[in-house]
């Protein structure tokens, strides 16, 4: 059975710099109309980047969460610009590495229910130093942390970010 939904109308109940959030009214593939509330966002990017044996995180304040939340370098895909420039770019940003390679690690849905953003994965490779150029919004502090480390945070709870969580451990499946 084909479980595909039909889009009746769309509704833009607000659209902002980062996302577009609409209510459509929607017919299911058993014939009942709903609502679905959408958030439309571009995407984003995580990267992974390992120098001497320890991973590059970062720590930031997520007003979001009310707390300092422990990511992989990450952030979304400016518009007009391909995923693995925008993971080059955030890379560079975020914790002043600069990569020659990046290797693809897939996408991830952060949350399939309500938004259509794509996370896609990487992992960086051929890295040198650069420099960090921060948002003007962003605040944050670099950490490099040892595989063991890493491990005891994704056990413990440490760890809650769901696109690092992807990818640590896509990444760790590999080796």
């Amino acid at each position: 059975m084909d479980k595909k939904e039909k889009c009746i109308k769309s509704n833009v109940i607000y659209k902002g710099k980062i996302l577009t959030l609409n209510c459509d009214d929607v017919l299911c593939s058993n014939g009942e109309e709903t609502k679905r509330e959408i958030i439309h966002h571009r995407g984003g990017v995580c990267i992974l980047a390992e120098v001497d044996g320890k991973i590059a995180f970062v720590k930031q304040y997520r007003y979001a969460y009310g707390e300092e939340v422990l990511e992989l370098p990450a952030g979304k895909i400016e518009e007009g610009e391909n995923p693995y420039d925008s993971a080059l770019r955030e890379l560079t940003e975020e914790v002043g590495l600069v990569a020659e390679r990046l290797e693809d690690y897939g996408v991830m849905y952060p949350s399939p229910g309500y938004t259509n953003e794509k996370i896609h994965l990487y992992v960086a490779t051929g890295l040198k130093h650069g420099e960090q150029h921060f948002d003007s919004d962003e605040v944050l502090d670099v950490e490099y942390l040892s595989h063991d480390v890493i491990k005891k945070y994704l056990k413990d709870n440490t760890i809650k970010d769901a696109k690092t969580i992807c990818l640590l451990y896509k990444y760790f499946g590999n080796k």
